[in-house]
């Protein structure tokens, strides 16, 4: 099998799946791979956990989006932050995923209700590079190909050649052009030459990054998130209530929010 994966990572505390880079020489390409099992059993547990219903071509969306951004995140340096924002026509939906490299975890969420309708699809993608301030892309699309969404970000924002193969279900390749990259040889890669290119080309590893599906988000994210509203209007954010329940944007976590403890939160200085 050509690019050996290591096998996920498990503990008590938390999952792993090991992502591996790899350069491409006389090629200039950088090769990134992973095997997304665990992962994607990480997600499904998270919809179960919070009582989340996904219909099954959305989930199956939000796994690809999960994976391409893993392993973009793999390929960028390891101060970097990135969250994308996949807007499809049809089907209606928006798909959140990002990851966090200094964490080393990554997250998806599915949107497929209240989503406003355009005239095409959109990828939008937010960078942090180190400590500065985010940075945009926007890029339409057409289609509803999430992976062929990436590539054309890729083309049109990075400005520069990226392109997924499935290796397997669950195991996902993606090359990236570098510097002086032979175009020709990354153009005509089909599953094919992916599945031979350890026995055809001259690979040497780069790095072994490990990434777990975490959003970090609390009560104590939350509270600090409605603070601003609950001082501007706190009686049209509870309408009566003791409390109210709010979910994550970034995850789909629901979390139930007092309004005794966004006193106490809006009060201190």
């Amino acid at each position: 099998m050509a690019l050996p994966v290591s096998t996920s990572e498990t503990s008590t505390e938390d999952r792993q799946i090991e992502v591996r880079t790899y350069f491409v020489r006389e090629r200039n390409a950088m090769v990134a791979r992973a095997e997304f099992s665990s992962l994607f059993v990480d997600y499904y547990l998270h919809l179960a956990d919070w009582e989340m219903r996904v219909e099954p071509e959305v989930a199956e969306l939000a796994k690809q989006a999960l994976a391409a951004v893993t392993l973009y995140c793999a390929s960028r340096p390891r101060a970097d932050r990135v969250a994308w924002t996949v807007h499809f026509e049809n089907p209606l939906l928006n798909i959140f995923a990002a990851g966090d490299n200094p964490t080393e975890t990554v997250v998806v969420n599915a949107f497929t209700e209240n989503v406003r309708r355009g005239d095409r699809c959109l990828f939008y993608s937010d960078l942090i590079v180190g400590t500065n301030p985010p940075r945009r892309s926007v890029v339409d699309f057409e289609g509803a190909d999430l992976l062929r969404a990436v590539e054309r970000f890729y083309e049109q924002s990075e400005q520069r050649m990226g392109r997924f193969f499935w290796h397997g279900d669950e195991d996902l390749v993606l090359v990236t052009s570098q510097p002086d990259c032979d175009f020709e040889w990354l153009a005509s890669l089909d599953d094919a030459a992916i599945r031979e290119l350890d026995r055809t080309q001259a690979l040497s590893l780069l790095e072994q990054r490990h990434y777990r599906f975490e959003c970090g988000c609390s009560n104590e994210r939350m509270l600090k998130l409605l603070v601003p509203t609950f001082r501007q209007d706190a009686e049209a954010l509870f309408e009566g209530e003791d409390s109210l329940r709010i979910s994550c944007p970034r995850c789909g976590a629901r979390h139930v929010v007092t309004r005794e403890a966004l006193e106490a939160r809006a009060a201190e200085r």
